[in-house]
Order: C-alpha cells, then structure tokens, then sequence
C-alpha cells in the first residue's frame, strides 16, 4: 500500500505484538518536526548572570557607577551577581562589606531586589539580585 502511494511504512512502536506501522512521508514528518522544535527554542528565554565586584574600600563615585551598570542589568532581564571582595586584613572588618552591600542595595532601588541575604563565599560577601517583578 506504501509503496503504491509513493509514501514511507514506518515502525511506530516495533516491540509491540504486534508491531504497529503508520504510512507517511518521512522526510516530511521529520522536516516539521525539526521546524516545531526550533520553534519552540526561539520562545525560550535564557537567564544570563552579570557579576559585579566590588571592593570594601570603594569610593561613592565607583559605586554610583557600578549600581548605574547594575540596573542597566536588571532592566535587560538579567539576574545581577554582586560579589564584595575581601584581600588580607580587610577579612577583620566583614561588617563594612555589609555596609557597602546595603547602600548598593539602596542606589539600585526600584531596579531589582535581592534574591537571598548575603552571605560568604570563601573570601568574598556575595548577593544574588534579580529584576522587580511588574
């Protein structure tokens, strides 16, 4: 019947008894196929992380400037790692990291909010911001 319709006999499932076949154009089936899937990919949308490194010691321009960047960031859709890097003794003083994580905090504002609360990670105070939802 196949061949007399110039179409394909395809095995649909071949471990069934008994096994059961469907008649189509294959190159077709697998066209369209290929064609939904790269639909499909194009309505997906891929979460990039930024980072940001800040420094315990940053002055108020610098960190203006990297809140500025930050909420370009956040606007685009993107999730924001901040990371405050400790060197040395500056390990004694944690609690100007939170300072300087709080008034970043503050400068981004309306932009985006905090995922988590910050925490360490080996010797850096890190926090995870993602974009306000509307």
């Amino acid at each position: 019947m196949a061949s007399q319709k110039n179409l394909d006999l395809v095995k649909i499932s071949p471990n069934a008894v008994p096994p059961v076949c469907k008649i189509m154009d294959l190159g077709k089936f697998k066209y369209e196929a290929a064609k939904k899937e790269k639909e499909s990919k194009k309505k997906q949308k891929v979460v990039v992380v930024k980072e940001i490194r800040l420094r315990p010691v940053i002055e108020m321009n610098d960190l203006k400037t990297k809140a500025k960047m930050t909420c370009r960031f956040l606007e685009d859709g993107d999730k924001v790692k901040v990371a405050v890097r400790f060197r040395g003794r500056e390990l004694g003083h944690k609690e100007i990291g939170y300072q300087v994580i709080n008034k970043f905090i503050e400068l981004v504002g309306e932009s985006g909010v905090p995922d988590k609360d910050p925490k360490f990670e080996g010797n850096s105070l890190v926090l995870m911001m993602e974009p306000k939802k509307i």
